[in-house]
């Protein structure tokens, strides 16, 4: 029989010390939450908020009655699934080949891909060539200057790497080559890798707002993160003119600055939370076996 388990102070400790730094973590969130859907003309004391008294979704609907939300929301999604789409694929590519301990030069290749990983251009030289190359107020200038990192690249390489090599000796004698077996074989086998991947990407590529600010003139070619910052930036004890146009198109309905703050952060945040919990069992594994194999 299996003897219980008891926990000692140490534990309990332990456990208290982990319950507190959580709901330190919560707490932020879910005043946000409750902000958001709460009555903006109950929420301007700074009291401590548990439970909302009213719910109200103005806020909501003030945000998605502004076209700059949705257009921006398409925006966010196309930079998130299409840039993470290309980054997982070409990381994949250029790592695959590293892996190969036969591969000519190999050493000189991997020092080729570190060398942008310590060294850069800078900002202005970065935005003359991403004007040369057209890309100002163009949606690709999401999606192609950071396609490839050298750093996922790194961790795909050390995780190729630590695979073993008999599977491969299999594939060949059976008559497939390298592209088959890269696409057949492997890719599957990397789920790990790819998923941990994929999770930094499109984490990047959704928290991402300075590019926007840089590259884009057209508020229609603007991000969520962008538009978050701009209303941040410009937060003040004012109502904004396009709310108070709200507040009297509305009469019945009525929306501050901070609630409309609050229900946009809540927009922002929620999707990429949400892919957490598909990717979780993926990114440990990963991670681990791709920094520390080489």
């Amino acid at each position: 029989m299996s003897r219980k388990y008891k926990l000692g102070v140490f534990d309990l400790f332990t456990y208290g010390l982990l319950a507190v730094f959580c709901f330190s973590i919560l707490l932020p969130f879910w005043d946000m939450l409750l902000l958001s859907v709460s009555d903006p003309k109950k929420t301007a004391s700074l009291t401590l908020r548990l439970w909302p008294q009213t719910l109200s979704f103005d806020a909501y609907e003030f945000a998605f009655s502004n076209n700059r939300i949705p257009m921006a929301y398409l925006v966010t999604f196309y930079r998130a699934i299409c840039g993470t789409a290309l980054t997982v694929f070409l990381v994949t590519i250029a790592a695959y080949p590293l892996s190969k301990r036969d591969l000519p030069f190999r050493n000189y290749w991997t020092s080729f891909f570190l060398i942008p990983m310590f060294f850069g251009g800078g900002m202005i030289p970065t935005y003359l060539i991403i004007r040369k190359l057209g890309l100002i107020d163009n949606l690709l200038v999401y999606i192609l200057p950071g396609a490839v990192g050298v750093f996922y690249v790194l961790l795909v390489r050390n995780f190729l790497m630590s695979m073993e090599k008999e599977i491969e000796d299999a594939a060949f004698i059976d008559g497939a080559g390298y592209i088959r077996i890269l696409f057949y074989i492997t890719m599957p086998l990397s789920k790990p890798i790819l998923a941990t991947i994929a999770l930094l990407s499109i984490v990047g590529h959704w928290n991402a707002w300075f590019d926007a600010l840089i590259y884009i003139r057209s508020d229609n070619n603007l991000t969520l993160q962008a538009i978050l910052q701009q209303l941040l930036s410009q937060a003040s004890s004012t109502i904004p003119t396009d709310t108070l146009n709200f507040n009297t198109m509305h009469p019945d309905k009525y929306v501050t600055g901070k609630s409309f703050q609050a229900a946009l952060t809540m927009i922002t945040i929620g999707p990429i939370v949400l892919v957490y919990p598909f990717f979780q069992k993926y990114f440990v594994k990963g991670i681990m076996i791709g920094s520390l194999k080489g």
